[in-house]
């Protein structure tokens, strides 16, 4: 292997990126580059390289991902690519990953159910949804979390939140003012049957 470039890291003068072979790259700092001598155009060993990723990388990595996780609860995919940005390579940050997953620090559907738990007060299930596939959770983990935390009673509960916040009061409204408010909630993802019996509620 041949070290192809190295180049610092953007707003840091002592984090490097290396580029081996002008297609595997990873971070490292000022000192570790001397103590590896690590150099544009030089080679650099198998036996130095699993130094690297093993001694180095993968405990440094680790480090990295308890603390992403201690700093905010995420998906998978969000420490992946946290992790991605960092300059870790992919074989590092599987390791990572799996190591956060063996303490349960990662769980993709806890994750989902507490988000969805936390806003299901005020956001229709397909925005809900729509969120957390963004956030990288699986399409079958999302829909599973979905059915057992949302259902009718909390579609309007949070249709009424919308309402409130809006300060949009269906007694007084006329007919024109609640077909614009239906169109609103229906952009929502709140479904016509829903949004039909929660502005009806309170013309009772």
């Amino acid at each position: 292997m041949i070290v192809t470039k190295i180049e610092p890291q953007a707003g840091t003068k002592t984090r490097f990126r290396v580029h081996v072979d002008e297609e595997t790259s990873f971070v490292l700092y000022k000192g570790e580059l001397s103590r590896y001598h690590i150099e544009e155009g030089a080679e650099l060993d198998d036996e130095t390289y699993e130094e690297i990723i093993c001694k180095v990388l993968s405990k440094r990595a680790k480090a990295r991902a308890l603390h992403l996780l201690n700093d905010m609860g995420r998906t998978e995919s969000q420490l992946r690519m946290k992790l991605l940005k960092g300059g870790y390579p992919e074989e590092v940050v599987d390791e990572a990953v799996a190591y956060v997953k063996s303490f349960g620090y990662i769980n993709d559907a806890e994750y989902a159910r507490s988000f969805i738990e936390g806003r299901k007060d005020r956001k229709s299930r397909m925005e809900l949804y729509a969120a957390l596939c963004r956030k990288g959770i699986a399409r079958e983990e999302a829909e599973q979390a979905l059915t057992d935390y949302y259902d009718g009673e909390d579609s309007r509960t949070a249709i009424e939140a919308i309402l409130r916040k809006k300060k949009f009061d269906p007694q007084t409204a006329d007919y024109i003012q609640k077909q614009k408010m239906g169109g609103y909630l229906m952009r929502k993802g709140f479904r016509y049957d829903e949004i039909r019996h929660a502005l009806s509620i309170r013309e009772a």
